[in-house]
């Protein structure tokens, strides 16, 4: 089976390890041209390389900013950020890198081995963004080209990466072809929906009345199907609890878990920063698909967040998961956004 590396230019479930300390600025590949910014260069005899350096956990409240000015429908806030910096899951060789500019965070990736499938040797690189302000300059290549010099020892084969359309010419010039497209979507909840009519034995009890190994189980089983290039099959419950369960942006006052005669068979995760909301998994068993379990979860979930503040709510799904589409659309959700997974094939030995 291929070795598989996943790029992202955009976020899907965030997670992610910290840079390893000592690794100073970023060796790329981006030649010798002067990076300019807006107006001009900006600084004499510096190249766009030269603004790329690892990533730190005081780098957060900049790659938020960042990320709201590029990517507003991703939810992710300062604390979550500086905890996927600062506090690594074991096993995925995790680093990112920022463009600096001024003492200003102008861009972002990030680059790490993908440990949630059994096809080995996959990776990540992760949402490679760059301020409108600060694009055409070299930038968002040299960027790419220090994730790549991360990943290049790992012996990978394949590249995967998430593209917005406006950066689909980006990617084809360095090799990706489009695969399929990813939606992204948004619910006003800032009037939320009512609760729910729960049939008879169907409970929907919060991620407080909950023990984590029992939610990972289900989590694994009803996941492990999900649309993608890559199937997310082999998922740790140590690398689930950093991802999930550990995580400070989620929000187990409002996720939700359904159960049914006692058992836990359907559950939609939110993770969230202030009065915006993620919805980071919505999944049923697949021997309970089909009785509208996903949408009762989704629903008190919405329910729950929507009573305690939030007022924007984002999802996102691949546009062949057509039962999540139908469910995000009868709750109201509008569409976005859309992203492009793109793939590209690397010689032997990366």
């Amino acid at each position: 089976m291929p070795q598989v590396v996943w790029i992202m230019w955009a976020e899907g479930r965030p997670r992610g390890r910290a840079a390893r300390p000592g690794r100073g600025r970023a060796r790329a590949r981006a030649g010798n041209a002067v990076a300019r910014g807006v107006g001009g260069p900006y600084r004499t005899g510096v190249t766009a390389p030269d603004l790329v350096r690892t990533a730190r956990p005081d780098d957060a409240a900049g790659v938020v900013a960042l990320r709201a000015v590029v990517h507003p429908y991703l939810v992710r806030g300062v604390e979550s950020t500086r905890q996927m910096i600062s506090e690594p899951p074991p096993g995925e060789e995790w680093t990112a890198f920022v463009a600096e500019v001024d003492s200003t965070v102008v861009g972002w990736v990030s680059a790490y081995r993908n440990v949630r499938t059994s096809a080995t040797g996959s990776g990540e690189i992760a949402m490679l963004h760059v301020h409108p302000g600060h694009r055409g300059r070299g930038l968002g290549t040299a960027l790419l080209d220090a994730a790549l010099d991360h990943l290049a020892p790992l012996g990978l084969h394949r590249l995967r990466t998430w593209v917005s359309v406006d950066s689909l010419p980006f990617a084809e010039k360095r090799g990706f072809t489009p695969s399929r497209a990813l939606r992204y979507a948004l619910l006003d909840l800032r009037t939320p929906p009512p609760a729910p009519a729960l049939p008879a034995g169907v409970r929907t009890p919060t991620l407080t009345k909950l023990e984590p190994r029992r939610l990972y189980t289900t989590y694994a089983a009803a996941s492990a199907d999900e649309p993608e290039d890559v199937a997310s099959d082999a998922l740790s419950y140590e690398n689930w609890c950093y991802e999930v369960w550990n995580n400070v942006g989620l929000d187990r006052h409002a996720s939700t878990a359904v159960e049914v005669d006692g058992e836990l068979v359907a559950f939609s995760l939110v993770k969230r920063d202030g009065d915006r909301m993620w919805s980071d998994m919505t999944a049923t068993l697949p021997a309970y698909r089909g009785r509208g379990l996903a949408r009762l979860a989704k629903l008190a979930a919405l329910h729950r967040a929507g009573t305690s503040g939030v007022t924007r709510a984002f999802t996102s799904n691949d546009e062949a998961n057509a039962p999540m589409l139908a469910v995000n659309a009868r709750l109201g959700y509008q569409p976005v956004a859309t992203l492009w997974s793109c793939l590209r094939d690397l010689p032997a030995g990366g």
